[in-house]
């Protein structure tokens, strides 16, 4: 199935200072992640980032912070809990007091909506730790978890790799950058596909 652009949420988990440098291949990581930020806010999808222990790893990439809807920090490895709030709509509030009044006055509550955007677009550092806790705990809350390859990185290519494979197994979509921006648009005619064409180029 293809990605929604109206359907999708963007999450940016653990792009820090201190953190970039030891990650192979950063440069590229770092900037396949700031083209799918600066595409989700040129197609208004909500973008999330996550800091862990931003006191000693350092915050996240300037360039990134500037695209984000939110930062949140965290001292758990899954930022599944932190960012829960943050990407499902608010439960609808309830009505009337069921103690006061008779059964049969009381209003039923209606069903919890689906989430709106329900859709997750992920990238982040490290894959094999905080982006592939966070991702399976998404998943068994229900959310399509897809996962952007080439923005993700480890230490070692072996640790991001076996990240992959198990975050394949586990039934999130693998992705690139590319395959997410243009998915996002569809069409050539899109009035953001020259932009996207000079983000990629």
């Amino acid at each position: 199935m293809l990605l929604d652009a109206d359907q999708s949420q963007l999450i940016l988990v653990d792009y820090q200072s201190r953190l970039m440098p030891a990650i192979h291949g950063s440069v590229e990581v770092l900037a396949n992640a700031q083209r799918l930020a600066r595409m989700a806010r040129l197609m208004q999808v909500p973008v999330w980032a996550t800091e862990q222990n931003p006191a000693k790893l350092g915050g996240t990439d300037v360039d990134l912070v500037a695209q984000c809807d939110r930062v949140v920090p965290k001292m758990a490895f899954s930022a599944a809990s932190v960012l829960q709030p943050l990407l499902a709509p608010p439960a609808p509030a309830l009505r009337g007091n069921a103690r006061s009044l008779p059964r049969h006055l009381q209003k039923n509550q209606p069903a919890q909506q689906a989430p709106e955007r329900s859709t997750l677009v992920m990238a982040g550092c490290e894959a094999h730790v905080c982006l592939l806790q966070t991702a399976l705990d998404l998943l068994e809350g229900d959310w399509d978890v897809c996962v952007v390859t080439d923005a993700c990185g480890s230490r070692t290519d072996r640790n991001r790799d076996a990240a992959f494979d198990r975050l394949a197994a586990a039934g999130c979509e693998l992705l690139t950058a590319e395959m997410v921006g243009f998915e996002w648009l569809r069409d050539s005619q899109h009035p953001q596909f020259k932009a996207w064409q000079m983000l990629i180029k």
